[in-house]
């Protein structure tokens, strides 16, 4: 009796670990989308890359990696007209943050430093590499 336990407790270790494990991937491959998505929004040129948003990267030491990505979440919700291909950007972040943390996305941002629209895609494509190169 006492084997089958022992077996069975071996079993559910390795089950959990292999959720872990599938849930790094899965966040991994939602990273690796963004940043892929990040780098053609920012090679092309369009009318609204002028238009002024909130900086959630500008001098915030405080903020996790996740709250910075939700709070970057808020922001591209925000410009979604401007781009269309912001939509998979903003769908990415939520899952991002709604599986990695307990928070729920889009996180308010209090108004703020400034910056243009292409400036803050350029943050959030450095802060979704080094968020990416930390799950490695």
């Amino acid at each position: 009796m006492s084997t089958s336990f022992s077996v069975l407790l071996a079993f559910l270790a390795l089950l959990a670990c292999h959720g872990h494990e599938a849930a790094v991937l899965e966040r991994s491959i939602f990273l690796k989308e963004s940043i892929r998505l990040l780098g053609e929004i920012l090679s092309t040129q369009v009318s609204c890359d002028k238009t002024n948003v909130t900086n959630v990267f500008a001098g915030n030491e405080t903020d996790t990696d996740m709250e910075l990505l939700c709070k970057a979440s808020t922001v591209v919700f925000e410009s979604l007209s401007c781009h269309k291909p912001l939509k998979g950007i903003y769908l990415n972040l939520l899952h991002i943050v709604t599986k990695s943390t307990d928070l729920k996305a889009p996180c308010p941002v209090a108004a703020g430093n400034t910056t243009s629209l292409q400036e803050f895609l350029g943050g959030l494509h450095r802060a979704l590499q080094r968020v990416a190169k930390e799950n490695l």
